[in-house]
């Protein structure tokens, strides 16, 4: 597993929100993503007895809002100073299926590091696969355009 430079500026961003914005039982988990062009986008999870979405999930919405819709790198962190987590199977699933590149920062303490989404979903399955399946599947039961150009014969 080949790990890149940590970006200990999304980590401080994660932490501040968690820090500040996780209070009660409905948001305990804060999540930062650097979008390609550097900006960073945060959100928090909105825990529900039913599934709610966990901060990386948000965190997609609130990046597209914003009108981000590449990030390199994301980090999620958990209130009561708990540090960071890393994503959840879901996650890793739906990172890996919207940004296929991203970097995420896992572990703790002087363990930190940041890791392609891939090296924490190996073999995974690839949605995209499946929606390129889909269409090759769709062209081939569309029927061949008529070769008598409308003309009635």
């Amino acid at each position: 597993m080949q790990t890149d430079p940590v970006d200990h500026e999304l980590i401080q961003a994660a932490a501040h929100v968690a820090r500040t914005r996780c209070r009660g039982d409905n948001h305990t988990m804060a999540a930062a993503g650097r979008a390609r062009d550097g900006r960073i986008v945060t959100a928090v999870n909105a825990y529900h007895f039913t599934g709610g979405p966990c901060a990386e999930l948000v965190l997609i919405g609130a990046a597209a809002s914003q009108g981000v819709y590449e990030l390199d790198t994301i980090v999620a962190v958990g209130d009561r100073d708990r540090g960071v987590v890393p994503p959840c199977g879901r996650c890793r699933q739906v990172l890996l299926d919207y940004f296929p590149a991203v970097k995420v920062i896992v572990g703790g303490g002087d363990r930190v590091r940041s890791v392609s989404i891939v090296d924490l979903l190996p073999e995974s399955y690839v949605w995209a696969d499946h929606q390129l399946d889909a269409e090759q599947d769709t062209a081939r039961r569309e029927p061949a355009p008529s070769a008598d150009h409308g003309n009635g014969a």
